[in-house]
C-alpha cells in the first residue's frame, strides 16, 4: 500500500513541504505589518490635519 496523497480523481498532489507553509505564513506577516504600518500613518496624518 502507497502512502502517497491522491485525491478523489485519482491524480496524485504535490506534497506541501514545510518550506512552503513558512514562506506563506512569512508574506501573512509582512502583508499584516504594512497594512497595520499604512492604517497607522493614516490616523496619525488625519489626527495632524484635523488640528
Amino acid at each position: 500500500m502507497s502512502t502517497t496523497p491522491v485525491s478523489a480523481t485519482g491524480t496524485i498532489r504535490p506534497v506541501r513541504r514545510v518550506r512552503h507553509q513558512a514562506r506563506e505564513s512569512l508574506a501573512v506577516m509582512a502583508f499584516s505589518a504594512g497594512a497595520s504600518g499604512l492604517l497607522a500613518g493614516g490616523l496619525l496624518l488625519l489626527t495632524l490635519l484635523a488640528r
